[in-house]
């Protein structure tokens, strides 16, 4: 069997181990999830998570090793399934030791591996384009591009964590960066799903949308003072 058909057979198993977690915990949340808005149904939703335990935090880490690995679903909605389950402080916690844990696998993985190993989970066209990138290729420009992009909304942070393994960056420094870089995200979106379990449906939005303008006020402010044009330049060099 060739290397590609043993990547796809993978891919499809992985996909469908996602399907079915995802199924499963939408067959056993649900019941009490419809009934948020309600001090009881919150009780119910609490008892039903602590009930779960340690099974309940290996699907979440499932589905975000599925997530990261194979790039087929955004974070979001599993950060804000860990908010609604473990509060914004603990799902925060959480959501981020496993992100560190998954992409530093995989940063390991690349460097051992090369880019055969990226291009078999990565649009091989991408990953050519930020390789020929000067920009990428610079030891002294690359941590900053890498947190900038690891922090800005919307970014293929997923892909950022393979391509990182080709590029001219110590792991260490890439641990950190990959890390914290996506504490604004991760916080925004899990204390959205802390305040959808208690049925707070406002507060989630309110919440959403400050953490979504700071960032951009902080991304403002780098951009005015990067009169290199790096953040511009790095944005286009993963479009």
């Amino acid at each position: 069997m060739s290397r590609k058909s043993k990547v796809k057979i993978f891919k499809i198993i992985l996909t469908l181990i996602v399907v079915a977690i995802l199924v499963g915990v939408i067959v056993y949340l649900f019941p009490v999830m419809k009934n948020l808005s309600t001090k009881e149904g919150q009780v119910a939703f609490k008892e039903k998570v602590e009930d779960s335990g340690i099974l309940g935090l290996l699907s979440l880490f499932g589905l975000q090793v599925a997530q990261i690995f194979l790039i087929i679903i955004p974070g979001e909605p599993i950060e804000i399934l860990a908010g609604m389950c473990y509060g914004g402080l603990w799902g925060t916690v959480f959501i981020m030791i496993s992100a560190c844990i998954i992409s530093t696998v995989i940063f390991f993985l690349v460097r051992k591996l090369g880019k055969k190993f990226v291009c078999d989970f990565c649009d091989e066209e991408k990953i050519e384009k930020i390789q020929n990138n000067k920009l990428f290729q610079n030891p002294k420009k690359v941590e900053i591009i890498l947190f900038i992009l690891f922090l800005l909304p919307g970014t293929p942070k997923d892909l950022l964590v393979y391509v990182s393994g080709l590029l001219p960056i110590k792991p260490s420094r890439f641990i950190l960066i990959s890390t914290f870089a996506r504490f604004p995200s991760v916080i925004t979106s899990t204390l959205a799903g802390e305040n959808l379990a208690l049925g707070d449906w406002k507060t989630s939005i309110i919440l959403y949308i400050a953490i979504v303008i700071l960032v951009a006020l902080i991304i403002f402010i780098i951009s005015r003072f990067d009169k290199e044009k790096i953040t511009r330049d790095a944005i286009n060099g993963i479009k």
